[in-house]
């Protein structure tokens, strides 16, 4: 396969988005590790992630026009034990507040749920 812009744009890299502190004008920062320097950040999440695609085509592009070798994601698969799920709000208020009534962290009650699940599932 011919490694150009398409190619580079097709590929699935890591993206990581952080909170940015309200003292330093509040927001979500995105980045693309295996890109240097490739990040931008938004307002919300999902607007972060879009500004992200565009920075990630202007990086590309950058570095394609100055002949500089451009990183590429392993495309072997890596389980790093965390992944990111987008759910509705009134189900992320569900998940909370029954977190809360266990006494466990949000993070633990999704974690035990989904653990529960597969185990019945793979039971069968």
């Amino acid at each position: 396969m011919k490694k150009d812009f398409n190619y580079y744009m097709s590929l699935n890299y890591p993206v990581e988005i952080s909170v940015i502190p309200e003292d330093e004008g509040g927001g979500y920062l995105a980045s693309i590790p295996l890109l240097p320097g490739c990040m931008t950040d938004g307002e919300t999440v999902e607007e972060a992630y879009t500004n992200l695609q565009d920075a990630k085509r202007e990086w590309i592009i950058d570095m394609l026009d100055r002949g500089l070798p451009i990183n590429e994601p392993n495309m072997k698969p890596h389980f790093s034990g965390r992944f990111v799920v987008r759910v509705p709000k009134t189900l992320h208020r569900l998940l909370a507040e029954e977190s809360e009534r266990e006494g466990i962290s949000l993070n633990q009650f999704v974690n035990n749920s989904l653990a529960f699940v597969v185990g019945q599932k793979l039971a069968h």
